[in-house]
């Protein structure tokens, strides 16, 4: 080894020693989460206030994470977790992940020296001398080679901040991948009740077709006797072709719902044997408003959408630091070493070495600088309150969820004593239509009351589950920390890395706190929240 490359190595070691010294100071504001004070004591209108011991017993019965097993529906279940392995929407959410990772890897190399080149260079020359009695030639080859390096030390913390920025950047798309999994489970949920509320009103269809079939039949037979009347007959007639002409929609409604059931399962529109329940083998889940009487306030801050647009803050914030080491004179290294020489006789190979350090300093522009900061400032407000509106947004959505959830179950409770009205007001007007003491206008009338209350029946019980699945939704549930084998499967994971060499980006794990550049250089800040059930 030359002195030339062993004084660049001790120049370069001790550089690098007083860089990771100096790097010490970060210019711009450390992030601060958020503060919404109202939330403290919030609770949802429809339940009123909930103060005192009483909170820490019901917080327990808030269940969120697997909210769906509630219904304890072993087809839903099923389903729900088909779609969180197979759901395209969640895969492109998960590959986001994956691309935010490598986008950190890019900005921590900026630590590192930024250029880092080799270059080298061959040529050839002849040189040819026509004067003279005989023309004369010269020909010989030129090389030379050199490693040239250069290097901005992070005096000012400009590329940590940038790190920083970069590192919220992935944990948004963590919660981005979450909130997906929030929406996914929601939609499922609600096209599958959807499903089994279609697939009962067209029996209940076909059962009262069969009721008015008959009906039309007897009054057929009475007509033709000579003792009824052809108006009996008409009315007859035209509410069992009414209700019939009801089914061809209900299927088209179930079919379209089927299909959209099969398309967030990942799968192609068509039969799925996993639905194919005859409704009357079907059980529809009993649950009790009262086991939703209290929501604590702080769940809307777990929320993967709010915990998305703290992280959005956390991001900005950096920037103002990287906009504010500007001010700053940027202190750089730089280094040469090369080689070159000649097959020319006489000629000798040469070395040579280059280091220093430079800066650049933009005294005369602290106008644009000052500016700039001032932006980044101005969008950090504007990401602030963008996150202090979607908690009351949030609130909102639990507030409108909840409030239709009791009034849904109020709604469901009268329904339901209505339909047992109308079912024994069909038995009496049978009864005294026999029995010769009304026409039989009364029966129609009755059976197409008790066909209205039954198809509300089963309306208002979607309805109220739907409710169920809204306030759970507007709480933020149904999402868990997926590994990277939940977030992608095994045969994706292979196509990537047959066509691109991803390192271990791709088979490490996720974590929030492990490596969390953001998470170390705040330590004396408080961060955002890595997830619900963590707290």
């Amino acid at each position: 080894m030359t002195n030339n490359v062993k004084n660049l190595i001790k120049s370069l070691a001790l550089l690098y020693g007083l860089s990771t010294l100096v790097a010490c100071t970060t210019v711009g504001p450390d992030y601060q989460e958020p503060v919404v004070d109202w939330l403290q004591d919030w609770q949802p209108s429809a339940y009123g206030h909930s103060y005192g011991s009483n909170i820490q017993n019901k917080q327990k019965q808030i269940d969120t994470q697997f909210w769906w097993q509630l219904f304890n529906d072993p087809i839903l279940n099923k389903l729900i977790n088909e779609a969180r392995q197979e759901n395209h929407s969640l895969r492109i959410a998960g590959l986001r992940i994956f691309e935010s990772r490598a986008l950190l890897g890019i900005a921590n190399s900026s630590l590192y020296p930024q250029l880092q080149q080799v270059n080298g260079s061959v040529s050839y020359v002849n040189n040819q001398s026509h004067g003279g009695n005989a023309p004369k030639s010269q020909s010989f080859t030129n090389y030379q080679t050199g490693f040239n390096l250069g290097w901005e030390l992070d005096f000012w913390g400009r590329f940590q901040r940038g790190i920083e920025s970069v590192d919220a950047a992935f944990f948004t798309s963590i919660t981005n991948q979450q909130d997906a999994q929030v929406l996914l489970v929601a939609q499922l949920a609600n096209a599958y009740f959807a499903y089994r509320t279609t697939q009962a009103r067209i029996a209940i269809a076909h059962q009262n077709a069969n009721i008015q079939k008959r009906s039309y039949e007897i009054t057929t037979n009475v007509f033709n006797s000579g003792e009824g009347s052809e108006l009996d007959l008409q009315q007859a007639k035209t509410q069992y072709l009414a209700t019939l002409s009801t089914i061809p929609e209900l299927e088209i409604a179930l079919a379209q719902t089927r299909n959209a059931i099969a398309i967030l399962l990942g799968k192609a529109p068509g039969v799925l044997p996993e639905l194919e329940v005859m409704a009357s083998e079907y059980h529809w889940p009993v649950i009790s408003p009262n086991y939703f009487q209290y929501i604590p306030a702080n769940m809307l801050t777990r929320r993967p959408d709010i915990r998305t647009a703290a992280w959005q803050v956390a991001a900005q914030s950096a920037q103002i630091g990287v906009a504010e080491a500007e001010y700053y004179p940027a202190i750089s290294l730089f280094g040469t070493i090369g080689w070159s020489g000649s097959d020319l006789a006489g000629s000798s190979d040469t070395s040579s070495l280059i280091i220093g350090p430079s800066f650049t300093w933009n005294i005369l522009d602290y106008d644009r600088i000052e500016n700039n900061v001032r932006i980044q400032d101005a969008r950090l407000q504007q990401l602030i309150e963008q996150y202090q509106s979607l908690v009351l947004q949030a609130a909102k959505e639990v507030d409108d969820a909840s409030y239709s959830l009791l009034k849904t179950s109020e709604q469901k409770l009268l329904i339901d004593k209505s339909f047992k009205a109308s079912k024994r007001a069909l038995e009496l007007s049978n009864t005294r239509y026999r029995e010769g003491y009304s026409d039989f206008q009364r029966v129609l009338d009755a059976q197409r009351a008790m066909f209205a209350q039954a198809d509300r029946q089963l309306i208002s019980q979607g309805s109220y589950i739907a409710a169920i699945i809204s306030l759970y939704k507007s709480m933020g549930g149904g999402w868990t920390e997926m590994t990277n084998d939940q977030l992608l499967s095994s045969k994706v994971k292979e196509t990537m890395q047959e066509r691109t060499d991803w390192g271990d980006l791709l088979t490490a794990p996720l974590s929030f706190s492990n490596n969390s550049t953001l998470i170390k250089s705040t330590s004396a800040t408080k961060v955002p929240e890595a997830s619900a059930h963590e707290q």
